[in-house]
């Protein structure tokens, strides 16, 4: 997956400190991205499989997303909250949508 990251207005920089920290921040940034992009869509995947009813998929799909947002979380890519509010939220409607199953 290729992204591109666009900059609006900056100043260039001049020192080589300077340099070197927009390089890193280019880098970082490009990593968080494609980080979030992939929580997101797996979060996507697990539920479209439970909408389809498709719980064995789902209950192998379940632990690694779980460790995606807490990786996420754990860098600071997202908040600890928001994780535990998504890795809820995607257990309960599994829950309700196996007991109605």
């Amino acid at each position: 997956m290729k992204i591109i990251i666009k900059q609006k207005n900056f100043n260039m920089p001049i020192t080589k400190s300077a340099k070197k920290a927009l390089r890193q921040n280019a880098k970082r940034r490009k990593r968080n991205i494609e980080r979030k992009t992939k929580s997101k869509d797996l979060i996507k995947k697990v539920r479209n499989l439970i909408a389809q009813k498709k719980f064995a998929e789902v209950k192998k799909l379940l632990p690694r997303l779980y460790k995606t947002l807490d990786k996420t979380a754990k860098v600071g890519i997202i908040k600890k909250n928001t994780a535990n509010r998504k890795k809820s939220r995607l257990t309960k409607s599994l829950n309700k949508a196996l007991s109605a199953k």
